[in-house]
């Protein structure tokens, strides 16, 4: 055997709350790899509820890679939470009509930071926020009860308000070592075969397979 199957609702049998998030999501702007999951004592299937603000006319995605795991809680706030900032007011007053749609502001007056986006490997704790547009690199942690307002290096873990850097989890070599193998993309077999190098620090052995 290979592993488990990743359109696999649920990979653990007789343990729900665990599932591959991929297969729980409904939203065309919700792009989720392999292996990533959601453990949630609710149920996996609660895991959009916590994507905010995401209203498809502001035409931004989330990204999640593969072989992340997501606490329950983390909460992602999308872009169309963005109010205007250029005028004296922020009150949103176009979106309750009665003559104040007048002032609806274009799309472009609307702060904008793009996709989110959580890279391969990634572990994010327990409650943690992160914010429109925050770009995660892999390897990285995110402390439980975070709130990422800026974009995450690889292999880096950060914690708290607002999210700081706390250490790097390798030296700058080795980081970009693992970068260059890029293990999340090999099949399962590979990865099967290469787990003890991969759960352990045995760089030689994965350099050896590319």
């Amino acid at each position: 055997m290979h592993g488990p199957d990743p359109n696999d609702k649920e990979p653990m049998k007789g343990f729900p709350q665990v599932g591959y998030l991929k297969n729980f999501i409904t939203r065309e702007n919700i792009v989720v790899g392999d292996y990533t999951y959601y453990d949630d004592p609710d149920g996996p299937e609660n895991f959009e509820q916590n994507v905010l603000y995401h209203f498809p006319f502001i035409g931004d995605t989330l990204r999640i890679g593969k072989f992340c795991a997501i606490a329950k809680n983390v909460t992602f706030i999308m872009n169309g939470a963005n109010h205007k900032l250029s005028g004296f007011s922020t009150y949103p007053f176009q979106i309750f009509g009665k003559g104040w749609e007048k002032v609806m502001p274009d799309t472009t007056d609307l702060p904008f930071k793009g996709d989110t986006e959580i890279g391969h490997d990634v572990w994010i704790g327990y409650d943690a926020t992160i914010m429109p547009g925050v770009k995660i690199g892999h390897g990285a942690v995110i402390a439980s009860k975070s709130v990422v307002t800026s974009d995450v290096p690889p292999y880096s873990i950060v914690g708290g308000n607002p999210a700081q850097l706390i250490k790097k989890r390798f030296d700058d070599q080795t980081i970009q070592n693992l970068l260059d193998i890029a293990w999340w993309d090999w099949d399962a077999e590979k990865i099967t075969a290469n787990l003890k190098a991969i759960v352990g620090n045995d760089l030689t052995a994965l350099k050896a397979q590319i």
